[in-house]
């Protein structure tokens, strides 16, 4: 219940002002209210109504309505505004180019999985109508059979016999069908396509743990499910670091997944921050000997290598040659030596992969008998332990390029966060078509951008984002390197 009650006598010029503004705007769209307006007629209020209607449901306004779901203020207007004044199902299918006639056809909206019941698609019917127990298809080409038919209220489901256009239903068991597709009983539509608003670009991950071993296949079931109910997160499996990753919109929605892979599919996990993808390379050139020989009962093993190790430029990744004259090591052995150098490779001193830097192999000698591929690739393995240590190895932290998108009033703040975080300026402009944001753009290492949307969105009243990408390495030398190598060396 609400009561209308009278404007303070300092508030009623602007109530005025606002409401000529929004009866101007809705003028542009209406010859004859611009004639009343002009005339200083005031319009009736059904017109005035009726033309927000008709405008928004041709896409010339959008409303902004006020409420509170924590008081249930504003909520019943919300669903009136969508049930008389927005757009209907006709309209709707028409604007997306569908014709009112063909075959049933429904937008499947959501996809949800539940404990007992499987997977439900939630769809709003478009055209047509599609009874429970029929053979739909989507728009990638998979059939499925409807299981059930199903209006959700909340938590309850009533199960039903049919739906027809503009009504909005849960379809159970179509797990072929994707959150966004077309599902038909018959021909589907050439050339048309729904989808929902676009996937924003995720910033924060955590590395996620299953509490039990036997759960690790259970995780990525799990995690699939959570992908086709929120198509916002997003899971990748780092071999490197040997962790599975899930990335999210913010600490909070990361929390709800993790509540989720618990409460609703049975997988209990632990979370931390994802590992940090450092490198190492060498700072100067040395020229090492690498010698394998053991003598056994049998045949012994022997290989031996003289390899030159020499510093790249940054990015240049890895490179291998060969420089030998004379034979003295056999041509069959140098994928061998090559082998043994890039198994080196995946730690270096620091215990990190290594990069940038060349290995050319320039001398050597072989055993007619005892040399084999296997005494080769240890040869190369023991020159390059010798040899990286004295080449100066340093170690190189990733840093990203990040555009950071705010209110101009936030941009102060935003400087002063970048700074905080080793990061680096590179300048800001007006954001391009939205008068009062400004965009960003810095370097930060990726060490430091951890909880950078917590802050971000405080200091911007929640609504500052980022869109980050891989730059380049760097070397990080001091206080923070050491504590970086200790703590590999402490987790190894």
């Amino acid at each position: 219940p609400s009561n209308v009650v009278e404007l303070e006598d300092g508030e009623r010029p602007r109530s005025k002002e606002a409401r000529y503004r929004m009866l101007e705007r809705l003028a542009d769209h209406d010859d004859s209210l611009l004639e009343q307006l002009l005339e200083e007629i005031e319009p009736p209020r059904d017109r005035v109504f009726d033309d927000l209607a008709r405008e928004l449901r041709a896409g010339q306004v959008v409303p902004v309505l006020l409420g509170s779901a924590l008081h249930g203020n504003g909520v019943l207007r919300l669903l009136k505004a969508l049930r008389h004044e927005a757009p209907g199902v006709t309209a709707t299918a028409a604007r997306h180019g569908i014709e009112p006639t063909g075959d049933p056809l429904a937008f499947v909206m959501k996809s949800m999985h539940t404990p007992h019941g499987g997977k439900l698609s939630v769809v709003r019917m478009l055209r047509g109508t599609i009874a429970d127990g029929a053979t739909v298809t989507g728009s990638g080409g998979q059939s499925a059979r409807i299981a059930a038919m199903q209006r959700l209220t909340g938590a309850a489901a009533v199960k039903v016999a049919e739906a027809g256009p503009g009504e909005t239903m849960a379809l159970a068991k179509l797990d072929p069908v994707a959150t966004g597709e077309l599902v038909s009983t018959g021909k589907l539509p050439a050339g048309v396509a729904l989808s929902g608003s676009p996937t924003p670009a995720p910033v924060l991950a955590v590395a996620v743990t299953p509490t039990e071993r036997k759960d690790e296949v259970k995780v990525s079931a799990a995690v699939a499910k959570l992908l086709d109910e929120d198509p916002s997160y997003r899971f990748a499996h780092d071999e490197e670091a040997s962790e599975m990753r899930l990335e999210g919109q913010g600490e909070m929605h990361l929390r709800v997944a993790i509540e989720r892979l618990s409460g609703r599919f049975g997988v209990d996990v632990t979370s931390r921050p994802p590992s940090i993808g450092y490198r190492e390379t060498i700072r100067k050139a040395a020229t090492v000997r690498g010698r394998h020989k053991k003598q056994t009962g049998g045949h012994g093993q022997f290989g031996d290598v003289v390899l030159e190790i020499a510093p790249l430029a940054r990015g240049e990744g890895f490179r291998f040659a060969e420089k030998v004259t004379g034979g003295v090591v056999p041509r069959q052995f140098f994928p061998s030596v090559e082998k043994g150098v890039r198994d080196f490779l995946k730690a270096g001193p620091l215990g990190f992969p290594m990069v940038d830097f060349a290995v050319t192999l320039v001398d050597g000698s072989y055993h007619a008998v005892d040399s084999s591929d296997a005494a080769f690739q240890a040869a190369a393995r023991i020159g390059m332990s010798e040899g990286v240590p004295q080449c100066q190895p340093v170690l190189l932290e990733p840093v990203l390029h990040v555009e950071i998108t705010v209110p101009s009033e936030a941009t102060a703040k935003i400087n002063a966060i970048v700074s905080a975080r080793r990061g680096q300026i590179l300048g800001f402009d007006a954001r391009p078509d939205w008068p009062g944001w400004d965009v960003v753009v810095a370097l930060i290492p990726e060490a430091d951008m951890g909880d950078l949307i917590v802050e971000l969105r405080s200091a911007s009243a929640g609504t500052g984002s980022f869109v980050a990408r891989f730059d380049h390495l760097a070397e990080l030398s001091g206080r923070l390197a050491d504590q970086v190598v200790a703590s590999r060396q402490a987790a190894a």
